[in-house]
């Protein structure tokens, strides 16, 4: 037996380490999907501009947050002006996240967010609607250019995974600059005034990954965009992507989930401990002893008891305690007094058993002639315990 689990612990560790070895040399696939993290090194990454940051801002200070929007800016105690980046799929924020961005903005510090999905009630508050469109037709992507002479490119920025077709609807000109619109004539990007600051709304991230940021063809545009943001400090906010926990704050559960190979081995290692125990264990267990259920002797005890009585021929003795037995069980089971056998004591008997008043009679007859007799017979005998078990019979 123990020479079966060591085969099956054997075959376990082989299967992961070939796993292991497959899932390593492997050729990688090449991964598209849109993370926007300053982490990634996938197309749709964003860590290349995230480390060209200081080319842009001359050397500033640029810290990557980990926090939601209110922590932050409720916590921040810093007198300098700053810029706040966000670049992500959806800019998703609650009331109070947006009530401290308004603070912040309103103080004269900046914020660029770049995103296909913005919350309602924060372009209400800034007088435009963004209009997000099915890409249905990403082979006849639109011409993106911005409106600046100084930094219009000759012959526009084309990014073939994004159609160009989402743009955004002014409906406050006087607070709004277009920065920038596609072949349509349609605003792609925004500078909108709000107190002492600006947002400025974007709604092209994917102009921002490490895809078209290394592609020379369209290299410029991130840092165009960017460039129109004053020199300052810059806040580059992960929580809407990476979430609340750094890499420093990582547990090694969520590092496994976070590593495809790791994870795969993890669930791999899950399957294989689950067999190991349907089928060692339902080859190793003990076989279950069949248990006899006790049984019960006192009747068999009674009746030794009561041969030997009757062997002996001592009936007297027998009918005495026939007698005690029948008066305890009319006492516990009808709770009658049995001092005093009177008639009023069987008509009550009669009633609670249901029982003719001739059988009672006849009963506590036999009672009371087996009583008077010295030496009773054998016959009487018989009879006591025949009226005796008719009655236990026809009360229950």
């Amino acid at each position: 037996m123990q020479t079966l689990r060591s085969k099956y612990f054997w075959f376990l560790i082989l299967t992961l380490l070939g796993f292991g070895l497959f899932e390593y040399y492997r050729p990688k696939p090449l991964d598209w999907t849109p993370t926007y993290s300053n982490k990634d090194h996938i197309p749709f990454g964003t860590k290349a501009l995230y480390e060209l940051l200081p080319d842009v801002f001359m050397n500033q200070k640029t810290t990557s947050l980990r926090t939601p929007i209110y922590n932050h800016l409720s916590n921040n105690t810093d007198r300098f002006l700053s810029n706040y980046i966000f670049v992500c799929q959806e800019f998703s924020v609650d009331q109070n996240d947006r009530e401290q961005l308004f603070k912040y903005v309103s103080k004269g510090n900046d914020v660029f967010i770049s995103a296909y999905d913005f919350p309602d009630t924060l372009m209400k508050a800034l007088g435009v609607k963004a209009e997000l469109k099915a890409p249905t037709l990403r082979d006849t992507a639109l011409v993106m250019n911005f409106v600046a002479p100084s930094f219009k490119s000759p012959k526009g920025y084309v990014f073939a995974q994004d159609d160009g077709r989402n743009y955004f609807s002014v409906k406050q000109p006087q607070n709004v600059s277009i920065l920038a619109n596609n072949a349509r004539g349609e605003p792609i990007f925004l500078k909108v005034k709000f107190g002492k600051g600006y947002f400025y709304l974007h709604n092209l991230p994917l102009a921002l990954t490490n895809y078209y940021t290394l592609d020379p063809a369209t290299t410029d545009f991130a840092f165009k965009s960017l460039s129109y943001l004053s020199v300052r400090p810059v806040y580059w906010d992960e929580y809407l992507k990476q979430g609340r926990f750094g890499e420093d704050e990582q547990s090694i559960f969520r590092y496994i989930m976070t590593q495809p190979a790791l994870k795969w081995s993890y669930y791999l290692i899950l399957w294989g401990l689950l067999f190991f125990a349907i089928f060692a264990g339902k080859r190793t267990q003990r076989i279950i002893p069949i248990m006899t259920p006790p049984q019960n002797t006192s009747l068999e005890f009674v009746k030794t008891i009561g041969k030997m009585y009757f062997q002996k021929g001592n009936h007297t003795n027998i009918a005495q305690k026939k007698i005690q037995h029948l008066m305890i069980y009319i006492r516990e089971r009808f709770g009658l007094r049995t001092q005093n056998i009177d008639e009023e004591f069987k008509t009550t008997l009669a009633h609670k058993t249901g029982l003719s008043r001739l059988d009672i009679d006849l009963l506590f007859g036999e009672i009371a002639h087996a009583e008077r007799t010295p030496i009773l017979s054998e016959y009487a005998l018989l009879s006591l315990n025949r009226r005796i078990e008719d009655f236990y019979q026809k009360s229950k």
